[in-house]
């Protein structure tokens, strides 16, 4: 299979999977416990059907929105993800210039492989940092004051990860950041020499943004389970939340709100925007899918805040159908991994092509010319 075979994200999949290791692959494709949420954040799209208008003189179309204060291409975001180097070995520059390219927001995360500032210099499209609050708060007051210092445009706060869910895919086969050639998974490395060659042979896998404050920063291999479960403050609560919003100053976001009533506190902290994500179904098993959620967040603070559905999100009419519930824009993080991992900046390219087109192709046989007459009267829920 090929690049050029690829077109739709189920087609990534298919290619990262035959160019990955198979624990790298299951890093990415997996979640918590029996997986059946992330396979929800998918199928909650197929509920609701798109009632299209005809004879609407769609000739010329606009897809642009504004997100969070800057003007976006799409009204479709690239969510942040950590450890991208261990899936290509450009990592979080080659979606960074991919993003660029299409105008389209991005984010990197706490756990990126590439530092804050490179990623700044890089480019001056739209990004997100988002900060997974460390017990140590020398180490999240350093990542904010950094992010500050290079520009990035908002900052959100992860609020769903204060410990690991059980990804039972990484514990069976030993992943860690770095990844270690463990001896369950030789043949898969050797299997895979071009993966193999660039990790062995190309930059240090390293966690820059965690210099000087964590071991794990330098290459210490550890599972992403344990990190979690190690480092991050289960005390984070409301008043964490606001007291880092005030620290950042500038567009602060909530990602990983899933409750109208956590939804109705973010908006009494002052955060500019909430993510309606349960972290891609990859820590409470059994919870609901964001797009289930999302007409009940949108009655409880719709116009108050922005709403950012995240999660599950593989289609141009996914992004059609959440827009028309109500939500501000889609995003979504294997959306792009895996054209990541199949073909780097390329893959990533190409991913973002289809779903543009997909969305455009919507739009028109929809009958609309901008996404504001995306309305809930353009859906009916089974």
């Amino acid at each position: 299979m090929r690049l050029s075979d690829c077109h739709n994200i189920d087609d990534f999949r298919k290619l990262a999977k035959a160019r990955l290791p198979w624990p790298v692959f299951d890093y990415i494709d997996g979640a918590a416990d029996d997986e059946l949420t992330k396979a929800r954040n998918t199928s909650a799209f197929d509920e609701v059907d798109l009632v299209p208008d005809v004879l609407a003189g769609v000739g010329k179309i606009d897809m642009s929105c504004t997100i969070m204060g800057r003007r976006s291409a799409l009204p479709l975001m690239l969510s942040p993800t950590a450890l991208q180097r261990a899936f290509h070995r450009d990592g979080e520059r080659a979606v960074a210039l991919a993003a660029e390219k299409f105008g389209v927001w991005f984010g990197i995360s706490s756990l990126a492989t590439h530092s804050i500032e490179e990623i700044a210099a890089l480019t001056s499209g739209p990004k997100l940092f988002q900060l997974y609050v460390h017990k140590d708060r020398g180490l999240n007051a350093s990542m904010i004051e950094r992010c500050q210092q290079a520009g990035f445009d908002a900052l959100a706060l992860t609020v769903d990860t204060i410990v690991s869910g059980k990804r039972e895919r990484c514990l069976r086969s030993g992943f860690t950041t770095p990844p270690r050639f463990t001896p369950s998974a030789l043949w898969s490395y050797a299997t895979r020499p071009r993966w193999t060659l660039d990790y062995v042979f190309g930059p240090k896998f390293r966690l820059p943004n965690l210099d000087g404050y964590v071991q794990e920063g330098t290459g210490k291999a550890v599972s992403i389970q344990e990190y979690f479960n190690t480092m991050l403050d289960t005390g984070m609560d409301w008043d964490t939340a606001a007291r880092i919003r005030q620290d950042w100053g500038g567009t602060f976001a909530l990602k990983g709100v899933m409750s109208a009533a956590d939804a109705r506190r973010a908006v009494e902290i002052g955060a500019d925007a909430i993510w309606i994500s349960n972290h891609g179904g990859r820590q409470l098993d059994g919870s609901r899918a964001p797009f289930d959620q999302l007409r009940e967040i949108v009655e409880a603070v719709g116009g108050e805040i922005e709403i950012v559905l995240d999660g599950g999100v593989r289609r141009g009419t996914h992004a059609l159908k959440s827009l028309a519930a109500g939500a501000t824009s889609a995003s979504g993080g294997r959306l792009y991994l895996y054209a990541l991992a199949a073909a780097g900046q390329e893959g990533v390219e190409r991913a973002l092509q289809i779903l543009k087109e997909e969305i455009e192709r919507g739009m028109r046989l929809m009958g609309v010319t901008s996404i504001h007459q995306l309305t809930p009267d353009r859906l009916r829920w089974r």
